[in-house]
């Protein structure tokens, strides 16, 4: 175990580190500091020997040189148990320093404000700080080194209980918790400067994307049993979403587990109402807004309930007791939500397999913008901004003589919501803000259409219901039809307003066609590929 007594601090950050510094104090322990940090520690009455005094060496070039000293990085990377370094050390006057503080120049923050300019960021780019933790963390045997203070509490209390030594399984794993902060840091500042190309140029994409991502959890396997896998998250997460929520109950998530919670819930995220959304293989299969949570549950499963077994549920409001009573009638696999009051916590508890996934507050923040989209290849990484557009009544073009109805205009916003979240080709109908049938993944876009109007029939006799499902509905295509066929068949099923990007060479006829049916026709002018 390595003893501290001479310590090294100098932070950007300085929350909870009066009450460290006092704990080292007490502890006997040296300790050396520079600039604000020697300032804030001598008005809290903290003994504290300034660097310059130690190396004899004053800052200069405006600070920028302070701690790029042999007296400092030769009494962290000297090796303790090796003979001539310790010779070597004596006879140049350089002490051990045993445990070593610092957080860097908040570069990350700094580039994220609106405006900042290139000689901001350049000034907040910190050079003897990453020095000082990578020379600490690579003689982790002998020197404790603290990057983040959520770790002063750990690090004291090991001190005070095994007299001022901390051990060294405790020194190895902050040695890797540093050397994952300057790689980090590393990459913030290369792909903030690498986007930026020439000067007066600021660009998306920098020439090498540097990315970084924590382990969250290690899972029993991926997709198939003989995959092995582990979740992953972003460092601190902004958006709600599946990777900063917080299981509440039921077993370990399994890979396509979170797989589908994430789609559940990026598709409930869209909608401001009351939403439930039913998803299966990542694919939703039932949707349905309602001003009263429990209905649009129901309707939302009704849509195709035999779909809707072992799936994810997710919804934009709190989880009501009744709800989960109707929830808790099926297998499903997780639930998804913001909230989950007492009552619904006491339902799910008697399911103890069941997950309950609970995020933030959905609030209504906009989802973040500068977040991008990668999907991994083999050898490569395709990269894309997200797709966070959407349709607004001011926006759609109508192209039919019929312009849609209030009714049917609802629910053409509502389909196209929905169809963005649909594999590609995908084809949604929808009624009354619920989805009526969806027909996904599939090669041909009538085919697509097909299979949505035959989910809906299905459901419907399986109900033992007597009407078609699909009569005074609308349908939503995610891409452009290339043919009339698609509009024909949508017609004969029984809907009666289409939303579309538009776009293709035969739009003239896919119009006709449309008007000849006595269909609403809509364009977007922007379409929602889903692969």
């Amino acid at each position: 175990m390595a003893i501290i007594r001479r310590a090294l601090i100098s932070v950007s950050d300085k929350s909870g580190l009066p009450a460290f510094c006092r704990g080292l104090a007490e502890l006997g322990v040296a300790i050396l500091s520079t600039g604000g940090t020697a300032a804030l520690l001598q008005k809290e009455g903290i003994p504290v020997t300034d660097v310059a005094s130690h190396t004899g060496f004053p800052e200069m070039l405006d600070g920028r040189v302070k701690t790029l000293h042999p007296k400092i990085h030769g009494g962290l990377l000297g090796l303790r148990d090796h003979p001539g370094h310790q010779a070597q050390m004596a006879r140049h006057g350089i002490d051990p320093i045993d445990l070593v503080v610092v957080n860097l120049y908040p570069f990350e923050q700094t580039v994220a404000r609106p405006g900042c300019t290139l000689e901001e960021a350049i000034e907040n780019i910190d050079i003897g700080g990453p020095a000082m933790l990578r020379s600490a963390a690579k003689n982790y045997r002998s020197v404790t080194v603290i990057t983040d203070p959520a770790d002063y509490d750990r690090v004291l209390a090991e001190m005070r209980a095994n007299g001022g030594a901390v051990a060294a399984a405790t020194n190895a794993a902050l040695a890797r918790k540093v050397f994952a902060r300057t790689a980090a840091y590393d990459g913030a500042i290369s792909n903030w400067l690498s986007a930026r190309g020439e000067p007066g140029e600021d660009r998306l994409f920098p020439d090498t994307l540097t990315l970084q991502y924590h382990l969250s959890q290690a899972m029993r396997y991926g997709e198939n049993p003989h995959q092995l896998a582990a979740f992953y998250v972003e460092a601190a997460p902004t958006e709600p979403s599946v990777a900063n929520a917080r299981p509440l109950q039921g077993k370990a998530l399994s890979f396509n587990n979170i797989n589908d919670a994430n789609g559940a819930f990026e598709l409930v995220k869209e909608f401001r109402d009351p939403t439930a959304v039913v998803v299966k293989h990542t694919n939703p299969c039932g949707i349905a807004t309602d001003a009263d949570l429990l209905a649009a549950f129901r309707k939302a499963r009704d849509t195709d309930p035999q779909s809707a077994f072992g799936g994810i549920i997710a919804f934009n409001r709190t989880v009501t007791g009744p709800v989960a009573e109707e929830i808790a009638k099926m297998f499903v696999e997780a639930v998804i939500a913001p909230g989950f009051d007492e009552a619904a916590r006491t339902v799910f508890a008697a399911k103890q397999n069941l997950r309950l996934l609970l995020t933030p507050d959905l609030g209504t923040a906009p989802p973040d913008a500068s977040a991008l989209d990668m999907k991994r290849v083999v050898g490569g990484l395709l990269v894309q901004q997200r797709d966070l557009q959407t349709a607004r009544e001011d926006t759609l073009k109508v192209v039919t003589r019929r312009a849609p109805s209030a009714a049917e205009l609802a629910d053409l916003l509502f389909a196209w919501k929905v169809v963005k979240h649909v594999k590609s080709n995908a084809i949604v109908y929808a009624k009354n803000l619920c989805t009526v049938g969806v027909g996904a993944g599939q090669m041909s876009r009538v085919d697509a259409s097909r299979i949505a109007v035959w989910k809906a029939r299905e459901t419907a006799e399986q109900a033992g219901r007597q009407d078609n499902p699909v009569a005074g509905a609308v349908v939503a295509s995610d891409a452009f039809f290339p043919f009339r066929d698609g509009v024909d068949a949508a017609a004969q099923a029984g809907a009666t307003a289409v939303i579309q990007p538009g776009g293709s060479i035969r739009d003239d006829e896919v119009i006709a066609a449309a008007n000849e049916q006595g269909l609403a026709m809509v364009f977007t002018g922007f379409r929602h590929f889903r692969h």
